[in-house]
């Protein structure tokens, strides 16, 4: 088990891809997850990052016409699958909103199904690993455990990027990994605080309680509980760092987020022996 970067975690707050690849050598990682190429061509991302000595451990990308509703999709999806077979990537990751205009999430689940459908088979070809994360909000097709292994019985290909704070939307992190792990090929770490009142920047989730994103280690998110199922698993993979907040620096965010992290008894051997709490 090794942390690898998120640049969403950081391109959100308007860092570029060099920066990104800057950070995140100074973060002791070793891959990035790129969430989108942000315009670049596969081949020049692929090339900045074996010069950095980086692996690309995921591709993540949107798909905006089906999400918009829209039928004429599919020439977007090969698209993503080419940039990610040239990217040289073992594992894609593709985020399942809700979609536009449909307001059952069993609905919005069986769609997403038929979509999968149609990408699993092109993805293999491809030598690609398909997974989808668990999603926020309440009316994301995927949530809880049982949202992801109810489609994985119609689609056994189809495997888990399991997001910790995302999944607590709905129940508890820890029961939901343990039941998900033989299926988990990547780990997103994300926090929130939680309240039962609407609040600025929050969102209702499945549970329909409000959750406000926070730095890992600042909410209510049991990560320590989630690196102990992943540790006492054998867990092989990566694990991301996401921040959605603007509280702290991006970079900073990342940084301290390690500092807690490696704390965590179950964490040891995942870090280098940096002083974290000086490099914060």
């Amino acid at each position: 088990m090794k942390f690898c970067m998120m640049s969403y975690t950081l391109s959100r707050q308007h860092y570029g891809v060099d920066d990104i690849i800057r950070i995140t050598r100074s973060c002791r990682m070793t891959a990035i997850d790129w969430v989108t190429t942000y315009g670049c061509s596969p081949r020049h991302l692929r090339r900045q990052c074996e010069a950095a000595g980086l692996t690309i451990a995921c591709y993540t990308f949107f798909l905006t016409r089906l999400i918009e509703g829209r039928t004429d999709w599919q020439d977007d999806a090969g698209r993503e699958l080419s940039v990610a077979a040239e990217l040289g990537v073992p594992l894609i990751m593709v985020p399942t909103p809700p979609i536009m205009g449909i307001g059952d999430r069993n609905e919005n689940r069986c769609r997403w199904m038929d979509a999968l459908a149609w990408i699993l088979p092109r993805a293999r070809n491809a030598g690609l690993t398909v997974s989808v994360e668990n999603y926020p909000g309440s009316l994301s097709p995927f949530v809880t455990a049982d949202d992801f292994l109810t489609a994985r019985r119609d689609l056994p290909e189809l495997m888990l990027t399991f997001d910790s704070g995302n999944a607590a939307g709905g129940e508890a992190p820890v029961t939901s990994l343990q039941r998900c792990l033989p299926y988990v090929v990547h780990v997103h770490f994300k926090d929130w605080t939680v309240g039962v009142n609407p609040a600025p920047g929050a969102q209702r989730m499945l549970d329909g309680r409000y959750y406000t994103p926070a730095l890992v280690g600042e909410g209510g998110v049991d990560n320590a509980g989630c690196l102990a199922v992943l540790r006492q698993g054998g867990y092989q993979g990566m694990v991301n760092i996401e921040y959605e907040s603007d509280v702290y620096p991006a970079e900073i965010a990342v940084k301290k987020a390690m500092a807690y992290l490696s704390t965590i008894p179950e964490a040891a051997g995942c870090f280098s022996p940096t002083d974290w709490a000086a490099v914060c």
